[in-house]
């Protein structure tokens, strides 16, 4: 029988055909696709031919396709809705993707044709988007070691086989914990809570079998859990495990792995010549060294800090008007701050979430990209890899762009977080290939036949989401490897951040802002109110985030700590860590630093971002129109469509004349009055 992973695909735009493909399918797939992407690539390297732009590097960029579109639909199914067999897949193809990468690298042959287009670049008379390819492909390989030989090119193809493997059981550990751990609700537990975290809590107990409601580790139902409960008890109990994930004991601990993932990380500098792990990773980074990560992270972490600790007092003396004796605590900060906000702001969350329904939100992140871009969207009956997704085809002038797929809500099957992929990435360079973007969220999923409502934070980040996914669908370059997404790390979020300002604009709001029952418009008071609040508690928040930043960048610009949880606590102690905030993401369960490379040493990367989206969307207000029509050309023309083609920094100084200084991140984070 015909694995229909491996045959042309005939549905609706070359979508993977979810409908005809089994799990047993992926791993003879991914085998014939490491097979023939071997054979593409031994077929370059023994080419009797001089090497040239086309034959090697072009050659290079097709030579796994096939293997790229297998691997798009597995992943999209592996995060998103996971099972034990998908689990086991992960597993596997974690050392055969490394061994197949480390394979390329290794072929000395091979990279001896790249190195010779290099040496000859000057003569051979390439566009500028394919010299910037070719000087990524020789730094790619000299990055992942085609320099090295004999015991230090092996000890290197262990290190990262081992680090594959230790960032798949990082994350299938974490989603374990986050999987079974359940808090029955009986009719006392449920004091304080609003209707919608009641709902959400039924919905959480019902997907658990548990005959009644239930506080899961999912962050849609925790945090509000935490916000509202009157019963510290169970906040307590709740946080404490919520922060616990991946350090619980047993075969899901993640502290081990942690520790042995730095060493094997600074391992892997040295051998390649580098100080440090953290020297290594931000050499191709805009930010460039870590003294200019530091830098930044502290000229945010004194004002955030202030900020944090008066907005402490406030709330431990209402802790203390409400009986209880002794300091704030980090499971009391939530419950207290949304008081305060409520008596400062007159805001009820559940006043609020009725405005902000998930559809109408959809809605407005499709309708900015209209009048910004020029953008439809049209919904489309696809096969899709679970029930819950939506998906739409993306058009400009009646000229097809995209397929955009949206997967919303909360299920034990997915990991936590929210996340952008593309299952297709967009490039020219064997006809046009147009983009399949996902975008992926993890909001609560609503009782049946209700609306599915979102709290402001959740609004933000569907904007978010969604700015990514458009710098995928309008990506504008031949080249796969540069195209979308495939820039700097500290230059990737800068797309998602600046669409979330969007949301900000009263006009957005006061039209799809409509109540889920009576379908009026939020009132302008509160709208009003709503954006007033916007940078409350941005203290808190900034924080917890940076603190995060510190703790990956101390792992990483030194030698690695035998033990990372001492590193980590007297990283916060160095810093002056408030007592009742503790970091985002803990060691354990810090899966944007552990479960692979992407953001190792990169955490920073959304602060750094942040300076420019801030600078970024403070050019539309200066024009006065947040939909300007030339700003929003150049917008796309310089930082949406290019991808990688161009240096980062090049590419904000053409859109913005200029790189911008930490003051606009300062004043749109409301710091700007506590910065020394």
């Amino acid at each position: 029988m015909t694995n229909p992973l491996l045959t042309d695909w005939t549905t609706a735009f070359g979508l993977p055909p979810f409908t005809d493909i089994s799990d047993d399918d992926f791993a003879p797939a991914v085998d014939a696709a490491l097979e023939t992407a071997r054979a593409n690539i031994t077929k370059i390297a023994k080419s009797a031919e001089t090497a040239t732009f086309d034959n090697t590097v072009v050659a290079l960029e097709l030579a796994d396709a096939q293997l790229g579109r297998v691997l798009g639909a597995f992943y999209a199914l592996a995060g998103a809705d996971s099972n034990t067999a998908r689990e086991g897949l992960q597993r596997d193809f974690a050392p055969q993707l490394s061994a197949y990468g480390s394979w390329i690298t290794a072929n000395t042959v091979l990279f001896e044709r790249v190195e010779d287009l290099w040496t000859r670049r000057d003569d051979l008379e390439l566009t500028d988007e394919q010299a910037r390819v070719l000087m990524l492909t020789r730094r790619g390989f000299v990055r992942a070691g085609a320099l090295l030989s004999g015991a230090q090119a092996d000890r290197l193809r262990e290190v990262k086989l081992r680090l594959s493997v230790l960032g798949t059981a990082f994350i299938q550990n974490l989603l374990a914990d986050e999987r079974e751990w359940v808090m029955a609700l009986d009719k006392d537990g449920l004091a304080g809570l609003p209707d919608f975290v009641v709902a959400t809590a039924n919905s959480a107990g019902e997907e658990k079998y548990a005959g009644g409601p239930v506080v899961t580790l999912s962050r849609s139902l925790i945090v509000p859990f935490l916000q509202f409960s009157d019963r510290r008890d169970l906040r307590h109990q709740a946080y404490e495990a919520w922060v616990a994930r991946g350090a619980n004991g047993g075969k899901t601990d993640n502290r081990e792995i942690a520790a042995e993932t730095l060493a094997l990380r600074y391992e892997r500098a040295q051998l390649l010549g580098y100080e440090t792990f953290a020297d290594y990773k931000l050499e191709t980074e805009m930010a460039g060294d870590p003294a200019a990560v530091r830098k930044l992270l502290m000229d945010v972490w004194t004002p955030a800090k202030s900020a944090a600790e008066a907005d402490a007092k406030h709330l431990e003396r209402m802790l203390h008007a409400d009986g209880w004796d002794g300091p704030l605590e980090p499971w009391d900060w939530r419950y207290y701050s949304a008081k305060r906000r409520q008596e400062l702001h007159d805001l009820d969350e559940a006043e609020l979430k009725p405005y902000l329904q998930l559809d109408r939100m959809i809605e407005a992140s499709f309708a900015c990209a209209h009048r910004l871009f020029g953008l439809e969207f049209a919904p489309i009956d696809a096969p899709a890899y679970h029930a819950d997704v939506r998906q739409w085809e993306v058009t400009r002038k009646g000229e097809h762009i995209a397929v955009f797929i949206g997967d919303y809500f909360a299920r034990g099957s997915k990991r936590s977080g929210a996340w952008c992929s593309a299952m297709r990435s967009q490039s020219r360079v064997d006809g046009e290939v147009c983009p399949h973007v996902v975008n992926v969220c993890n909001f609560a999923k609503p009782p049946e036949g209700s609306p599915a409502l979102l709290s402001y934070d959740d609004a933000r980040t569907l904007f978010h989401e969604f700015g990514h996914a458009l710098h995928q669908m309008l990506s504008d370059v031949t080249y796969e490897s540069i195209s979308g997404t495939s820039v700097a790390r500290d230059f990737v979020e800068l797309p998602s951040q600046l669409y979330e300002h969007w949301l900000e604009v009263p006009e957005v709001l006061a039209e799809f802002a409509t109540h889920a029952e009576t379908g009026k418009p939020m009132p302008t008071d509160m709208l009003e109110r709503m954006l007033g609040a916007a940078t409350y508690d941005m203290g808190f928040s900034t924080v917890e985030y940076v603190a995060s930043a510190l703790v990956d960048l101390g792992f990483h610009e030194g030698t690695p700590p035998a033990d990372p949880m001492q590193k980590q606590a007297e990283i916060l102690e160095e810093i002056g860590m408030p007592h009742a905030i503790r970091m985002r993401h803990a060691t354990p369960n810090f899966a944007h630093v552990f479960a692979g490379d992407g953001y190792s040493c990169g955490y920073y990367s959304y602060m750094w971002s942040e300076v420019m989206d801030a600078d970024a969307f403070a050019a539309f207000e200066e024009i006065g129109d947040p939909f300007d029509p030339a700003l929003a050309k150049r917008l796309e023309d310089t930082v949406l469509s290019s991808g990688g083609s161009v240096d980062a920094a090049e590419l904000y100084t053409q859109f913005r004349g200029r790189l911008p200084g930490v003051e606009a991140l300062l004043k749109g984070r409301g710091l700007a009055e506590t910065a020394v």
